[in-house]
């Protein structure tokens, strides 16, 4: 694992961003696995100044994304779908058939995980953007969960939903079941990026650089990754 520390949120940002057009310039038909939360804002902003002022073009690219709750849908400004569009697609030349999302309203829950993993088999990400939560979980892959795990719905834990609390009016509107990436599906990915900012991650960077694997620190699978990229500020590296 690479390891780049910097001093801050924006530095790390902007670390990020040169990867990310590392890759676009590699490939313009790229698959893009994306995130959410509030991580990776610092990066998308920064991919639709660079797409405004550059013309980085992601006319040919595909996304996948992680992960969205059980029970939202784009008309809910909560849900990771409408998260997305807002805080990147819609700002950059993306075509929204060419974005790819669980769908958190489907029917069948089992079913709409088969489908996103024959479509994460199909499209194989040139990267996956990840964060990491104050409990070691990548996407909503919370502790226990298997190395070998593939997209599934997830019980999320109470510190997860503790950390995203701050996201909702409050506690009790965080949707308590996700869809999520399993494990496997992150590794297969070509190139993986984890962000890391703030005192709160410093834990997870730690076991993540210096722990050892195990599924009780989910992103601890990816010490075996052969092209991983861990970007810390300061705050979240101070243990490593």
């Amino acid at each position: 694992m690479k390891v780049i520390k910097v001093k801050n949120y924006e530095e790390m940002s902007e670390e990020a961003l040169k990867i990310m057009l590392g890759v676009v310039a590699e490939n313009p038909n790229a698959v893009l696995g994306l995130a959410t939360g509030s991580t990776p804002l610092g990066l998308y902003a920064k991919m639709a100044e660079d797409h405004r002022n550059n013309g980085t073009s992601y006319a040919g690219c595909r996304a996948v994304n992680l992960d969205e709750y059980v029970g939202l849908d784009a008309s809910s400004n909560q849900s990771y779908i409408y998260f997305m569009r807002e805080n990147l697609f819609k700002n950059i030349d993306i075509k929204l058939e060419n974005t790819h999302i669980e769908n958190g309203t489907a029917a069948d829950k089992e079913a709409e995980c088969a489908r996103y993993n024959a479509l994460l088999n199909e499209l194989r990400q040139d990267i996956q953007l990840l964060g990491i939560g104050s409990n070691g979980h990548i996407a909503f892959n919370e502790p226990g969960t298997s190395f070998d795990s593939v997209t599934h719905i997830v019980d999320l834990a109470e510190s997860t939903i503790k950390d995203n609390s701050r996201l909702f009016k409050s506690i009790d509107e965080v949707p308590r079941q996700a869809f999520t990436m399993g494990l496997s599906n992150i590794m297969n990915a070509k190139k993986v990026l984890i962000l890391a900012n703030g005192e709160g991650k410093a834990n997870a960077v730690r076991e993540l650089v210096k722990g050892e694997a195990r599924e009780e620190v989910p992103a601890t699978v990816l010490q075996s990754h052969p092209d991983c990229i861990l970007i810390c500020d300061e705050a979240a590296g101070k243990f490593i």
